[in-house]
């Protein structure tokens, strides 16, 4: 019904957006997914989000603890539109949910911080599995908890007198370095399947149409019509 539907709303579309649509969904990924960990600053927020979907990653999670998740749309410029986001702050130990699920889901709970069994960015290795790239907030960086639910430690080889650097440009390094030695790879299958393909685009017809709910509704009367008359 899915397929029958996307067709349907598709007519309501430019042809050229569509193909958009499918073009995008080629290089799209769930191999490599983002968990935020009560990022406080809209713009870092948003930045990253953006970054996410320039460089192909559906989903995020955003753990809000302490921290509300807050979207700067000057920043974000609609890119939160496209993505999957996942919110976890209905618990006391939300930190804990969000990884243990990502874990149950098949992924490697990684840190994105210094820590003495770290690997350097240049020498991570993807082939290893799915990844789940944990960041921290901007003061604090990553709570104990999610260090200690950690997988795998991840850093950013420096040059400099500065030991760090911003959430949203350590973000964006990471997912863009990923990304693209991801798609290079013939041996990961980092592509999203077809039939969640299929449920993304649905969403994104649905967010491009006026009155898209209206438009629905006459489909499945269409459809229901259709079987009476069979």
């Amino acid at each position: 019904m899915n397929e029958k539907l996307i067709q349907y709303l598709s007519r309501f579309v430019a042809d050229r957006r569509v193909q958009l649509f499918d073009s995008v969904l080629s290089r799209r990924t769930r191999y490599v997914t983002v968990v935020l960990e009560d990022i406080y600053q809209a713009h870092n927020a948003s930045a990253v989000l953006r970054s996410c979907e320039c460089f192909g990653i559906q989903d995020v999670h955003i753990i809000e603890n302490t921290n509300q998740y807050k979207i700067s749309p000057d920043v974000a410029l609609g890119s939160n539109k496209w993505l999957n986001i996942y919110r976890y702050n209905q618990h006391k130990h939300n930190t804990t949910e969000a990884l243990q699920k990502l874990r149950q889901n098949g992924y490697r709970i990684v840190a994105t911080t210094p820590h003495r069994n770290d690997c350097s960015l240049s020498n991570f290795n993807l082939s290893a599995g799915k990844v789940a790239l944990v960041f921290g907030s901007e003061l604090n960086g990553l709570s104990g908890e999610a260090i200690g639910l950690a997988d795998e430690f991840l850093k950013i080889d420096m040059a400099g007198f500065t030991e760090s650097l911003n959430i949203s440009v350590t973000a964006a390094l990471c997912i863009h370095h990923l990304t693209t030695v991801l798609r290079n790879d013939a041996s990961i299958h980092w592509e999203i399947p077809s039939y969640e393909q299929a449920e993304i685009k649905l969403n994104w017809l649905r967010s491009s149409i006026n009155k898209s709910d209206l438009i629905e509704k006459a489909f499945y009367d269409e459809q229901g019509t259709k079987m009476k008359e069979d």
